[in-house]
C-alpha cells in the first residue's frame, strides 16, 4: 500500500499548513498512542469553503465539500503533530457537527465527504467509527466541524 502522503499527491491535494486555534485551546493532544485533534472547520487557508447554516445557506452538495476540507485540516494537523502521516494506526472515530436547519436530516451524507476522503487516503486504517449531529451553529459560522480520535504508532 502507498503512504497516505503519495496517495494525496495521486488525489492532487496539497496539505495546507495546519490551522492555528482560534481560542484558548491546543491543536491536538497526545496520551499514550491516542492522538485527539480540536475541532477542524471547513477553511481553506484562511478562506472559509462556505459560511452558514447547511439547509437554508448551503446545499448539500457544498456542505459535502466543506466536510471533506475539515478532513484535509484533519490531516495537516495529524501531520504536524506526528511528522509522517504513516505513523497513523488507525483512524478510529471522526465526530461531525453540522450547522443545520431543524428539519435538515442529511447529516450523515455531508459526513461522507470527509469519511470517504480519510478512507481513500489511509485506506483500512481509514476507516473509522463516526458520529454525525445537527447543531444550530458552529464557529466563525462554519456549516461543518469535524474533530479526530486518531491510534498512532510510536516514533521511531
Amino acid at each position: 500500500m502507498s503512504s497516505p502522503e503519495s496517495k494525496l499527491d495521486e488525489l492532487g491535494i496539497s496539505l495546507p499548513e495546519a490551522p492555528a486555534p482560534a481560542a484558548a485551546y491546543v491543536p491536538w493532544v497526545q496520551t499514550g498512542n491516542t492522538l485527539f485533534t480540536a475541532g477542524q472547520i471547513a477553511m481553506n487557508g484562511k478562506e472559509f469553503v462556505a459560511t452558514g447554516v447547511v439547509g437554508r445557506d448551503v446545499d448539500l452538495e457544498v456542505a459535502v465539500q466543506c466536510s471533506r476540507q475539515c478532513a484535509i485540516n484533519i490531516m495537516a494537523q495529524l501531520k504536524s503533530a506526528l511528522g509522517d502521516l504513516s505513523r497513523v494506526q488507525r483512524i478510529v472515530k471522526l465526530n461531525v457537527f453540522v450547522a443545520s436547519t431543524h428539519d435538515f436530516t442529511d447529516q450523515h451524507l455531508v459526513a461522507n465527504g470527509a469519511s470517504q476522503l480519510i478512507a481513500e487516503v489511509f485506506g483500512e486504517k481509514g476507516k473509522h467509527a463516526r458520529s454525525a449531529v445537527g447543531v444550530p451553529s458552529l464557529p466563525l459560522n462554519s456549516p461543518v466541524e469535524i474533530e479526530a480520535i486518531v491510534e498512532v504508532k510510536a516514533s521511531t
